[in-house]
């Protein structure tokens, strides 16, 4: 079966929701990625599920399209926001269609966390929805022997693991534990590449993560490693580069990205 590529809102930030399935479309992917929440306070936020006008806008051109949500980021849940908070966002992804929720667990109450992150399991699998946790170095679960922990702490079957190569390759982590994990547990990966050197600080991870990164074969991360330790699954392009993409544009970003995953992939 042919892989599946889903262009990720991190990639375009600045393109609204109906713009970037425009793009998604045109450029040959089978998904997009939606952020319905806001992660810092400088970034542009598509509510859709408090804006009926554009989520209605929004649904037709799906419809009409080639294009599925692959899946809605991001419910983060820090110390202070409970798993309800989120409520309107699930309901909003599987109205559009979505398989999955990317998640975020940054709170060092690791009990706390995982009750959280069980409710919100809980939650969304009546809607047919999967949660899925990612474990940026910076976060509470900086690893994937930490979100594997939660994991196996809730036992849902809609639970899941967001392997992204970019954190994957930084928090040092284990193919061999990698390929040891329930398959089960795997729905979609991200997939970007970078360079080999580190950076040393959490503003420099961040900041590296959300602008700096480069399209498959454009960096120095194993990334086909990775990917041949999980099973087949579509691949969400997350590759934000602020200098690239203003060069490029969005529409011309999201070719290159895609167009290199396809080149890097084939080899």
């Amino acid at each position: 079966m042919a892989t599946q590529f889903s262009l990720a809102h991190l990639a375009v930030l600045d393109c609204p929701p109906v713009a970037m399935i425009h793009i998604a479309q045109r450029t040959g992917y089978d998904f997009v990625s939606l952020r319905l929440t806001a992660v810092t306070p400088t970034e542009p936020v598509y509510a859709l599920q408090n804006d009926p006008a554009q989520r209605r806008e929004v649904k037709a051109l799906l419809n009409d399209s080639t294009v599925q949500v692959l899946d809605v980021e991001l419910a983060r849940m820090p110390p202070e926001l409970e798993p309800e908070t989120y409520a309107a966002v699930l309901d909003t992804a599987a109205e559009l269609g979505a398989r999955h929720v990317l998640t975020q667990l940054p709170d060092l109450d690791r009990e706390r966390a995982t009750e959280r992150f069980a409710r919100l399991c809980d939650m969304a699998r009546p809607l047919g929805l999967t949660i899925d946790l990612e474990s940026p170095t910076w976060t509470a679960t900086p690893d994937l022997h930490a979100a594997a922990q939660v994991l196996w702490a809730v036992d849902r079957p809609n639970a899941g693991i967001v392997v992204d190569t970019l954190h994957f390759d930084r928090s040092h982590d284990s193919v061999d534990m990698l390929r040891a994990l329930p398959r089960g547990w795997f729905h979609y990966a991200q997939v970007c590449d970078a360079p080999a050197q580190i950076p040393e600080t959490t503003e420099g991870l961040i900041f590296a993560a959300r602008s700096e990164r480069f399209p498959p074969g454009e960096g120095d991360i194993d990334i086909r490693r990775i990917l041949a330790a999980l099973p087949a699954i579509p691949y969400s392009l997350e590759i934000p580069n602020d200098t690239l993409s203003a060069q490029l544009g969005p529409e011309g970003w999201a070719r290159r990205c895609i167009e290199s995953a396809r080149r890097y992939l084939k080899r």
